[in-house]
C-alpha cells in the first residue's frame, strides 16, 4: 500500500479482526498491521502479547507479517525493542529454515548496536544449513553492518 495514513485510524478494528476465525480476515488484518506498526507503533505494543498468540497459531502468512509488525513496532522505541526483540531473536533462532532470509530481513529493521551481535550470531549458526539462494539473501543483510 502505498498511502498507509489511509487505514492507520483503523488499528483498533485490525487488533480485533486477528481473533476472527475466519484465516483470511485474520491475514488481511496482520497484513495492515505490518502496513501501519511504524505509524501506530504504541497501540500495537498495548497489545504486544495477543499478537505473539495469533502468530504462535496462525498460519505461515500470519505468522510472516506478525513478524514484520513486531519488528516495525521494536524500531520505534527502545521501551519497545528491549520488550519485543527477545521475542523475534528467538523466532529467527527457531522459525523453519525456509523462513530465516524473510525473518531477517524483516527484523533487520529493529536491530540496533545492543542487539547486532545476537542476531548475527543466530544468522551466522543457520547459515550452512540453508541453501544457495537463502545464504545469498542473508550475505546480503550482513553487508548492511
Amino acid at each position: 500500500m502505498l498511502e498507509p495514513e489511509l487505514i492507520e485510524d483503523y488499528v483498533a478494528d485490525f487488533l480485533e479482526i486477528i481473533f476472527s476465525k475466519d484465516n483470511r480476515l485474520v491475514w488481511a488484518a496482520m497484513i495492515n498491521l505490518a502496513l501501519i506498526a511504524d505509524r501506530k507503533p504504541q497501540e500495537i505494543f498495548e497489545r504486544y502479547e495477543n499478537i505473539v498468540k495469533v502468530i504462535e497459531k496462525g498460519s505461515v502468512i500470519t505468522q510472516d507479517n506478525g513478524i514484520k509488525t513486531l519488528a516495525k513496532v521494536a524500531s520505534t522505541s527502545a521501551k519497545y525493542s528491549e520488550a519485543i526483540m527477545p521475542y523475534l531473536m528467538e523466532q529467527l533462532r527457531s522459525c523453519r529454515l525456509k523462513s530465516v532470509p524473510q525473518y531477517a530481513e524483516s527484523i533487520r529493521i529493529a536491530v540496533n548496536v545492543d542487539n547486532q551481535d545476537q542476531y548475527l550470531s543466530i544468522l551466522n549458526d543457520r547459515f550452512e544449513m540453508m541453501s544457495a539462494a537463502q545464504q545469498r539473501r542473508v550475505k546480503k543483510l550482513v553487508k548492511t553492518f
